[in-house]
């Protein structure tokens, strides 16, 4: 797809499909699948093709970067265990029952072809997963599980396909260089991330125009990317890396101007890149599998056999990893006993996505560099069946299956608690700030600024009343939303009345539509 034309057809189809999703209640990423593959069969339609390397390096890094600016780094690090276990233990586990099932399906490919396929497939997406754990209201450690998993497992998966690729190609390989070579590439991915995320922080402290401080956000993960992919370290990691350090320090790096801008940014980004990705997921899967050479049967045996593997793995893994850790008495006294139903929806929430599109593409063609025969189309076509069988079947039934064990979490009344009691903390700081520094200024100016404070403090302790009745906040902000739409009319008018420039109406504008912003956040 080389034409402009072709990309803004892309982008419209997938804000589309998006706004088609959120209408009938779904997950975009399943609507733009189900939309891909249907236009695939529209004749004249243009064929879509990723590169691997546009993948890797144009998408696969921001969505990674911004996933890890919104963790929770004191959670992320509660839940490290369970993390490293799902995007180390489980990813390895995965690559090698799947590569070991096709080996049996198909002998005479060399093994390290079929791991190569197993890591392809390994690595789950949470991007349809962690949106539709928040819609349902899955528990929070729940939900910060399946995203820590989502940022490291790439790692491991796209360093195990390497690996595999070196060995099809003649490579020595044993267990000691595997290690050496993980180590090596995941050492030098933590220290570029930290290197980078260090050097970005510093950039970020000195800035003071918002739009510059959007830019050097913009280029950080790509920055990042490329240097650790020239030094042949692990680029994933070090995105992930940076992104969380960076995510953690925002409150002391950025003015307020910057972060609502930079969150705007990144949403777009984000919202743009998943959708059109999945949409040419669904657009290439027809053309793929037109492509295989490998007879019918086949290809459905060892299709069917691979997402079954994949989906039973998880299974497996899952309930030992979740409890065979208790026997430990330091992990027993830490953490409480999880119900069975929990390891079974986080087993069910592993729909493939990006990785897997792009790893598989990565799989050498037969004869370059040494490799073998082997029968590349259908392992592409398989990873391609494995992302849209786990998006449809899991990614339609994880809100039923989530419902009917009950796993869900409200922390409404507890989340509201916790703000209110903060709140109160802030706002007597904020009068201790106001009475120190008040000399001189008007008392009228020092009395407004009280009653903001209070009205703040109030307006926390209110959510956790009843939830039927207007509160005063909700009555303030009611109202004070009709008073602003009456001034933003008369500005208007002024303006097509000639009565004021262009400028001054802009200036009004954003004036009003910030003091919108923050009662909209107010009845939230």
């Amino acid at each position: 797809m080389e034409s402009i034309v072709d990309v803004v057809v892309l982008v419209a189809i997938s804000v589309f499909g998006a706004a088609l999703a959120r209408r009938l209640g779904f997950v975009a990423p399943l609507v733009l699948l189900v939309a891909g593959l249907a236009l695939s069969y529209v004749p004249g339609f243009p064929e879509a093709h990723l590169e691997p390397e546009l993948v890797l390096i144009g998408i696969l890094p921001p969505l990674l970067y911004v996933a890890a600016l919104e963790t929770s780094v004191p959670a992320f690090r509660r839940a490290l265990r369970p993390i490293l276990l799902l995007a180390v233990g489980l990813v390895l586990v995965t690559a090698f029952a799947v590569g070991t099932a096709v080996h049996l399906l198909l002998p005479d490919v060399p093994y390290a072809a079929c791991v190569a396929l197993g890591a392809v497939v390994a690595p789950p997406d949470a991007v349809s997963a962690t949106a539709i754990a928040r819609r349902v209201g899955l528990p929070r450690r729940v939900v910060t599980i399946l995203e820590g998993e989502s940022l490291l497992n790439d790692a491991t998966a796209l360093v195990l396909v390497r690996i595999s690729v070196g060995a099809l190609a003649g490579a020595a390989v044993g267990f000691w260089p595997i290690a050496g070579e993980v180590a090596l590439k995941a050492g030098g991915g933590v220290l570029i991330g930290f290197v980078a995320a260090f050097l970005a922080a510093k950039l970020h402290r000195k800035i003071e125009d918002p739009l510059l401080d959007d830019a050097v956000s913009l280029l950080t993960p790509f920055v990042v990317v490329i240097i650790a992919e020239e030094v042949h370290s692990s680029s994933v990691v070090a995105v992930v890396i940076a992104g969380l350090y960076l995510g953690h320090r925002r409150p002391y790096l950025l003015s307020a101007t910057s972060r609502l801008q930079m969150d705007a940014i990144w949403r777009m980004i984000s919202f743009l890149l998943e959708g059109v990705v999945f949409l040419m997921v669904g657009l290439q899967l027809r053309s793929i599998g037109e492509s295989i050479e490998t007879p019918v049967g086949t290809t459905i045996q060892v299709s069917v056999t691979v997402v079954l593997v994949v989906i039973l793995t998880r299974f497996v893994w899952m309930y030992p990893a979740t409890y065979l850790a208790r026997l430990l008495p330091r992990v027993r006294n830490r953490v409480e006993r999880t119900p069975i139903s929990v390891p079974t929806v986080i087993s069910w929430a592993g729909m493939r996505g990006v990785v897997t599109l792009a790893a598989a593409q990565t799989l050498p063609l037969p004869g370059e560099d040494g490799v073998p025969e082997y029968p590349r189309d259908l392992f592409i076509f398989v990873a391609f069946v494995v992302i849209v069988v786990t998006l449809l079947l899991q990614g339609t039934t994880l809100p039923w299956l989530a419902r009917v064990l009950d796993v869900r979490e409200d922390t409404t009344t507890e989340d509201a608690l916790a703000e209110a009691g903060v709140q109160h903390q802030a706002s007597r700081a904020a009068l201790e700030a106001l009475e120190k520094n008040a000399d001189g200024a008007p008392a009228s100016v020092v009395e407004r600024l009280r009653a903001l404070v209070d009205s703040r403090s109030n307006n926390a302790w209110e959510r956790l009343g009843d939830q039927q009745r207007e509160t005063p906040s909700a009555a303030y902000g009611r109202l004070r939303r009709e008073m602003i739409s009456a001034e933003r009319h008369v500005f208007k008018v002024a303006r097509n009345e000639g009565r004021i420039p262009e400028e001054v109406l802009t200036r009004a504008q954003r004036d009003l539509d910030l003091e919108e912003s923050q009662l909209l956040r107010s009845d939230d």
